[in-house]
């Protein structure tokens, strides 16, 4: 089966397209590839940054208060 693009209603079967097109196609799979992979970084880095503030909250309370928490 022959790989397809559809661009404004209209499919158009790559291996006619001409080189210019097929290494713009590669240009736009890159690009949109980088774009999910940079998202997905984003919401790493979000959990993350959650995690160290939720660490540094019990640090401050445990120093105000005196104690440990959430260690044995």
């Amino acid at each position: 089966m022959a790989k397809m693009i559809k661009l404004d209603d209209t499919e158009y079967e790559v291996e006619n397209l001409s080189d210019t097109a097929k290494a713009t196609l590669a240009q736009l799979e890159f690009a949109t590839q980088r774009l999910s992979d940079l998202k997905n970084m984003g919401k790493l880095l979000q959990r993350a940054r959650k995690s160290y503030i939720s660490t540094l909250k019990n640090e401050m309370l445990a120093e105000k208060a005196g104690l440990l928490f959430g260690e044995d």
